[in-house]
């Protein structure tokens, strides 16, 4: 199993939130990635995340991300947890996927419920309409939204059964996410991290191995 976060799609270009480039270092996210923010003005709300897709459609999966795709392949057993909404590990082949905090390219229509996805970039028109003439919103779990709870249930089950926990590029500060990575350590799985940077899991992880994703991993799954 792994637990993925922003950093391994930093090497693919992709901004994270916190670090020193991090997008909230320029954005405040109470006026940009909350339910209040979208109601008081979904015509920034849109510009933002418009300019984001922008941003991730020009990048490609890194050899991170296609490393564990080639995990799942030789291990079919093999689950991928993420924290990230950019689609980066569904691009790369990883179809055995829980993306906790939604899809970026997922919208998501405010008064009849329909989700669909759509890539296209720009978006026109700004707020995005449903077929019922609804404002379409980003299908991402936002600032004091809950994730949704059968996908966490069922990463936290399968965190505790696991033989092995990859936890790749994340901060392990943000929960609920956070808690799948405890939930291995504290039922005595095996978890390796893998981060440039020591995190508050570092004393509780199996080994801790500080360096770039798209380094380490390749060498990981080639072992396996």
């Amino acid at each position: 199993m792994a637990l993925t976060g922003a950093g391994i799609s930093t090497e693919s270009g992709v901004p994270t939130f916190r670090g020193a480039e991090g997008l909230w270092r320029t954005y405040r996210p109470e006026d940009l990635a909350t339910p209040e923010a979208f109601r008081r003005d979904p015509a920034l709300v849109w510009e933002w995340y418009d300019w984001r897709r922008a941003k991730i459609a020009a990048s490609r999966p890194n050899p991170g991300h296609e490393a564990l795709a080639r995990l799942e392949n030789a291990k079919p057993c093999f689950t991928l947890v993420t924290q990230n909404v950019d689609g980066l590990h569904r691009l790369a082949g990883s179809r055995n996927l829980r993306e906790l905090h939604g899809c970026i390219w997922n919208l998501r229509c405010v008064d009849c419920g329909e989700e669909r996805e759509d890539r296209t970039v720009p978006l026109q028109p700004i707020p995005p309409r449903c077929a019922c003439g609804g404002i379409l919103r980003p299908g991402v779990v936002w600032f004091g939204e809950p994730v949704p709870m059968e996908v966490l249930q069922a990463s936290m089950e399968e965190a505790r059964a696991c033989d092995l926990l990859l936890v790749v590029g994340t901060s392990a500060v943000v929960y609920p996410a956070a808690g799948v990575a405890h939930a291995a350590v504290q039922d005595g799985r095996s978890v390796i991290e893998i981060n440039p940077d020591e995190t508050p899991l570092t004393p509780h992880a199996t080994v801790s191995l500080r360096g770039r994703a798209g380094a380490i991993l390749p060498r990981i799954c080639t072992s396996h």
